[in-house]
């Protein structure tokens, strides 16, 4: 029986995948893992017990990642759960920049002249915006989102950039031939009408749509962050809307500063919330978590490397161990030495860490355990008993 703690409410028909033999609750003691949405864990004391823990979502500033990794605790993200979601919202964000939708509904909402059937006719030419036709488009990261937003904007008529040096296989599989690739930032600051982030936030990223890189950018460029809030140094685009070289900022990330400005359309972090998002997210937290808890295979980590192998049939064990050279011989010096052979075995990296992963032939007793740990860069060893 496997122990799952939640933090959150968590979907319990997307709990349900993790089936009969896993025992969930919020206040469960010495848990095998951990699934959480948004509550924060640093300040969290984590038992000795955990050996994951999956963040229903794709952000993970809620984990203190450098403490689970020293402590062979692997953390699962889900990005692209959510992405549809947040597409959908990207594409709402623009047509309010554009067609003024958000201030004529406020105008009816709020009106108190009467007669107001009688008064649009006249009225709504203050509420005239432009088509998203024919306007330019810049995606800047092109992860599960931004391939989502770009691919979508085409299907609107939009001429479309695509900046991200960093670009997996995988995603430019799924990316349009039709989407301009931008060589660099600048190539998206003077060529596009709207500009939309899809970056992680991290200190090469935090505030890096700033004075500076407005001031290359068109004259009434609509800017839209559902990314994380830091990325855009909040004053710079206050100062930019002021002097006109910002038509409009739409953020999913609103502050008492951004709220006050009229040209600004502050959205309530809505970009994953709906019941297919949060459904999505939980559901493959739980597929990631359970794979690893039953098999040791590793997908979507974020601090330590993806590795999946088939299962044999004895027994098998995982080692979390330090990015260091000697590593593996010396695993498997100490396993001929105790007499264990070795069916099959893969390793990987991630920065300063491995993970290997190794199919026996025939059991491993706890005094044979105790050696293998005992070597100096391993951090943690876990046993999977034969299938």
């Amino acid at each position: 029986m496997y122990k799952i703690k939640t933090m959150n409410q968590i979907s319990k028909s997307g709990l349900a995948h993790l089936g009969e033999q896993y025992q969930i609750a919020d206040d469960i003691n010495a848990p095998d893992g951990i699934i959480v949405r948004s509550a924060s864990l640093h300040d969290t004391k984590l038992d000795e017990s955990v050996k994951a823990i999956a963040r229903a979502g794709a952000g993970v500033n809620n984990i203190p990642i450098p403490a689970c990794s020293e402590n062979g605790i692997v953390v699962f993200n889900t990005p692209g759960a959510n992405a549809n979601a947040v597409k959908e919202l990207v594409f709402a964000g623009m047509l309010l920049s554009a067609r003024k939708i958000y201030q004529g509904i406020s105008w009816t909402k709020n009106d108190t002249e009467g007669a107001l059937d009688k008064r649009v006719e006249k009225e709504k030419k203050k509420f005239a915006g432009t088509e998203l036709k024919g306007k330019s488009l810049g995606i800047i990261g092109l992860g599960a989102i931004g391939i989502q937003v770009a691919n979508l904007a085409l299907k609107f008529g939009m001429e479309v950039y695509g900046y991200d040096p960093f670009i997996s296989i995988d995603a430019a599989w799924n990316l349009s031939r039709s989407v301009k690739h931008a060589k660099s930032l600048t190539d998206i600051y003077k060529n596009c009408d709207y500009i939309s982030v899809h970056v992680p936030l991290n200190d090469k990223t935090r505030h890096m749509i700033d004075e500076k890189a407005i001031s290359e950018m068109k004259e009434g460029v609509h800017l839209l962050n559902f990314a994380r809030g830091e990325l855009i140094a909040d004053q710079d685009v206050i100062a930019a809307i002021e002097n006109g070289k910002v038509s409009t900022y739409v953020t999913d990330f609103p502050n008492d500063a951004l709220a006050k400005v009229e040209q600004v359309i502050t959205i309530p972090h809505l970009g994953a919330s709906t019941n297919e998002a949060e459904e999505n997210c939980v559901v493959k937290a739980v597929e990631e978590l359970k794979d690893f808890l039953e098999n040791g295979n590793i997908t979507n980590s974020v601090n330590f490397p993806n590795v999946a192998m088939e299962r044999g049939e004895g027994e098998r064990i995982a080692v979390i161990h330090r990015n260091i050279p000697s590593m593996l011989a010396q695993i498997a010096d100490t396993l001929a030495k105790n007499n264990v052979n070795i069916a099959n075995m893969i390793n990987k990296s991630k920065n300063d860490y491995a993970y290997t992963l190794i199919d026996l032939d025939n059991q491993i007793d706890e005094a044979k355990l105790a050696d293998l740990q005992s070597i100096e860069g391993i951090i943690r060893v876990n046993v999977y008993p034969a299938v």
